[in-house]
């Protein structure tokens, strides 16, 4: 196969794909190395780059897919939402975050962190498809534990857990938090 052959079989792949391809599948279907195929990828990915395609080719979960050019993503999300409200709460957003960074996490634990009542949230996540059971605890009761899934790293762009950012990225500054504890104190006029 030329190299032209093997990146239009790779575009034929991951365009009918659902999921994301993994490298080793592409190999496996194409009869080539993995560094051939991680090669020809990285080739297709810039040449889209070059070309200021509305769409491109990354790794997700693992795997290649085509998704469309984050520039483009006021187009797409006027004809994807076009009546169509599937945003997150804020409370869900704060519920995801949290079995993000802690998972495996149980619900207690996740109120414990929130101070509010998770059930209905968390049933929501599940239903979503962004967290699922991954086990339950040792001790009494065994309560579930949650964790994101795939489906969690592929709407959010990432490889892996690791791409996250570091939530201390995420915490106020300290003279953020001052100003809050100024705040709260007795006597304050704020």
């Amino acid at each position: 196969m030329t190299i032209s052959e093997v990146q239009r079989a790779i575009e034929a792949v991951v365009l009918c794909a659902v999921e994301p391809v993994t490298p080793n599948l592409l190999a496996e279907l194409l009869e080539l190395p993995v560094d051939q195929i991680e090669a020809a990828c990285a080739d297709l990915a810039a040449r889209y780059s070059v070309d200021r395609r509305g769409f491109e080719l990354v790794r997700v979960a693992g795997g290649f897919r085509y998704q469309t050019h984050p520039e483009m993503a006021p187009f797409v999300e006027r004809f994807a939402m076009e009546g169509i409200s599937s945003r997150l709460s804020s409370a869900a957003l704060e519920t995801l975050a949290i079995v993000a960074y802690k998972q495996p996490v149980s619900r207690a634990q996740v109120a414990a962190l929130r101070g509010v009542n998770v059930d209905g949230v968390v049933r929501l996540l599940v239903q979503r498809g962004v967290i699922v059971e991954v086990g339950h605890a040792p001790g009494p009761g065994q309560p579930v534990l949650y964790g994101t899934t795939e489906a969690f790293l592929e709407k959010l762009g990432l490889d892996t857990l690791e791409q996250l950012p570091p939530v201390e990225d995420l915490l106020p500054g300290p003279e953020v938090v001052e100003q809050l504890e100024e705040r709260l104190r007795p006597g304050s006029d704020a």
